[in-house]
């Protein structure tokens, strides 16, 4: 009797797939030699869009002179003081308005009513109650960081499987270790949606907020240098938010994978 032997083809392989660390640099890399080839082609005028090679080289003149890292640094204070009070305040609030039916009765109306609200709309308000200064730039920063994460992680506690509630209750836990070892580890997952979400808000508020009202930052660069017309300085800020917000995305996925092992 012949033997027959049957391949069986896994058609699902391609989700399964290994990419290399390499590939996200290869895109990044052949976007950056294309535009510097239509630049070196005067398919478009530098006025209008500056090749790589001359925004690099006004960066490092920026760079070497402190102007640079001069308006890193207040951008960066404001936005990490934001973020993180943003954040916290986030996650703390959507954790009790998903466990209490009475926190989510009261709060979760306030909640939805004002986060349809543009939070650059309430800078003047802002300014108004907390002065001029480095208050209302964090302030506004820290409630676009808030909204966000608070729906994010209240959706994180409702997707909780009930029965794991009641299992770690009956075992004689409190509510504190309940949230703390069977709510907040179920709705990571959503809580870092959340913050990914945030960060690329949190860099739109913080460029907004430093046009609006600063004379050092980011986005006061790249207003200055853009009434300057001055394309090159002026896309050194761009590209530098851009990868700010890289830098964001890395770190929060980098984070993600190690308190999310399982994942």
């Amino acid at each position: 009797m012949n033997d027959q032997r049957q391949v069986i083809t896994n058609r699902v392989a391609f989700l399964e797939q290994k990419i290399p660390g390499y590939a996200a640099a290869m895109g990044i890399a052949g976007l950056l030699i294309l535009w510097e080839i239509v630049c070196r082609m005067n398919i478009v005028p530098p006025l209008f869009l500056p090749a790589p090679t001359a925004i690099l080289a006004a960066a490092w003149d920026m760079l070497t002179n402190g102007e640079l890292l001069q308006n890193l640094l207040a951008s960066m204070s404001r936005i990490g003081a934001g973020y993180a009070i943003g954040a916290l305040c986030g996650i703390v609030i959507g954790l009790l308005l998903g466990f209490s039916r009475w926190v989510d009765a009261i709060l979760t109306p306030i909640v939805y009513s004002i986060y349809p609200i543009p939070k650059i709309a309430l800078l003047p308000l802002i300014i108004l109650w907390l002065g001029i200064g480095e208050m209302p730039k964090v302030a506004i920063i820290a409630l676009g960081v808030f909204f966000p994460v608070v729906i994010n992680t209240y959706s994180g506690v409702k997707s909780v499987d009930p029965m794991l509630i009641k299992a770690a209750v009956t075992f004689g836990s409190n509510h504190f270790n309940v949230i703390r070892k069977v709510i907040l580890p179920g709705s990571l997952p959503m809580i870092f949606a959340g913050l990914k979400l945030a960060a690329g808000t949190s860099l739109l508020l913080l460029v907004s907020a430093e046009m609006i009202a600063a004379q050092q930052g980011i986005g006061s660069m790249v207003l200055h240098y853009g009434n300057l017309m001055i394309t090159t300085k002026l896309m050194v800020g761009v590209l530098l938010l851009s990868l700010l917000g890289l830098i964001f995305n890395r770190t929060l996925q980098w984070l993600e994978r190690k308190l999310l092992p399982w994942k």
